[in-house]
């Protein structure tokens, strides 16, 4: 069985490294990820991961979420 605590940590990681090159909705970050191998229910887990640690601002943008740095 999997460490789903690790794998959320290296997304969010992974996450990071990509929102350090500007702001991506959450369509955008999925479609990155999981051409990497990535699950979508582990992207948004590693996304609550990096909001709840005040790294990441989500806001809601009509129908899709914009996803970005707080400090890069």
């Amino acid at each position: 069985m999997e460490n789903l605590w690790a794998k959320i940590g290296e997304t969010a990681g992974r996450i990071y490294n990509i929102l350090l090159e500007g702001e991506k909705t959450l369509s955008q970050l999925e479609k990155i990820l999981r051409k990497e191998g990535y699950s979508p229910s582990v992207i948004k887990m590693a996304i609550g991961w990096l909001a709840r640690e005040d790294k990441v601002d989500v806001l809601k943008d009509n129908r899709k979420m914009v996803i970005k740095l707080k400090n890069p």
